[in-house]
């Protein structure tokens, strides 16, 4: 390798509804946005793209329309994991046919597998579909964490290039850098302890908030990558709040409202997300007026 695959601001993406289905023309207008704002990195069809409740045929068309609407101006990761390895290779191929650039495969979720089912998981997908992959480790939502050992012996096949890490732990970046080496690229899932997993040797975010703040995450990488810690810590500041507010209940229901302030999408959500409560539609408005989104 030289150098990591992805770095900087990416955004896990929301996918838009309509009564009938997915909100084609909302979805493509918020993927260029997204870009001309200055998102590094476009994920479709991820948890905040609410996955479990896409379709297959839903799944594949999301992952397409990004990649129609991003036209080769960013890298596309496409959401692809499943607890059924063999679903998780169908959808990675999807992806791969889809023209995505890479994809990103959560580990398996309710089936509780040991270390070694992981790595044959990943193994089997990476063997299957011709395509980089990114290891999704979420252990509060799949309730199995990946250890580094696991992601060491993963990282020497040649596609698997990276992990989104949302374990909340900050040593990971440091004990997976010496593990797997610089270039395995470490992108962040959590918001909130961005800037402290960049120092520890990670080297982007695949960001919530970047839906509805992309500029603002984007100057903050930025300011990062060039040095100018001050200026990332401002920013980091400024954001805080907002990070803090998309996950006062379960995402993505507090950044749908969020988008739908911005008029970029509608704010329905797919049972089992039920809509946010009236307290929270006050607080995601109140940490937008605050961060200077939205004009009271």
């Amino acid at each position: 390798m030289s150098g990591p695959m992805f770095r900087g601001s990416l955004t896990a993406l929301i996918t838009p509804f309509t009564n009938d289905g997915v909100d084609e023309d909302a979805f493509q207008a918020f993927v260029d946005w997204q870009i001309t704002e200055g998102t590094q990195g476009l994920i479709p069809c991820g948890t905040t793209g609410e996955s479990p409740t896409l379709t297959h045929a839903e799944h594949k068309r999301v992952v397409d329309l990004c990649v129609e609407a991003a036209a080769g101006r960013a890298p596309v990761i496409a959401g692809t994991g499943s607890n059924s390895t063999a679903e998780a290779i169908e959808l990675t191929k999807a992806a791969k046919q889809s023209g995505a650039n890479a994809a990103l495969v959560v580990t398996p979720y309710y089936n509780k597998p040991t270390q070694e089912g992981l790595f044959q998981h990943f193994k089997a997908i990476h063997d299957a579909a011709d395509l980089p992959i990114l290891i999704y480790n979420i252990p509060g939502r799949s309730v199995v964490d990946m250890s580094v050992e696991t992601m060491t012996r993963l990282s020497k096949l040649p596609n698997i290039v990276g992990v989104k890490d949302a374990s909340n732990d900050l040593t990971r970046p440091i004990e997976t850098r010496l593990a797997c080496g610089p270039d395995f690229c470490q992108l962040s899932g959590e918001d909130a302890t961005i800037l402290p997993f960049l120092g520890g040797g990670g080297h982007g975010c695949i960001s919530v908030t970047s839906n509805i703040a992309p500029r603002l995450c984007r100057e903050m990488h930025d300011s990062w990558a060039a040095g100018n810690f001050a200026a990332a810590q401002a920013l980091s500041d400024r954001l805080m709040p907002l990070h803090r507010t998309m996950f006062c209940e379960t995402s993505p229901g507090p950044v749908k409202y969020a988008a739908k302030l911005l008029g970029r999408s509608s704010d329905r959500l797919r049972l089992p997300l039920a809509p946010i409560a009236e307290a929270t539609c006050r607080r995601v408005e109140q940490s937008m007026l605050d961060c200077g989104l939205i004009d009271g």
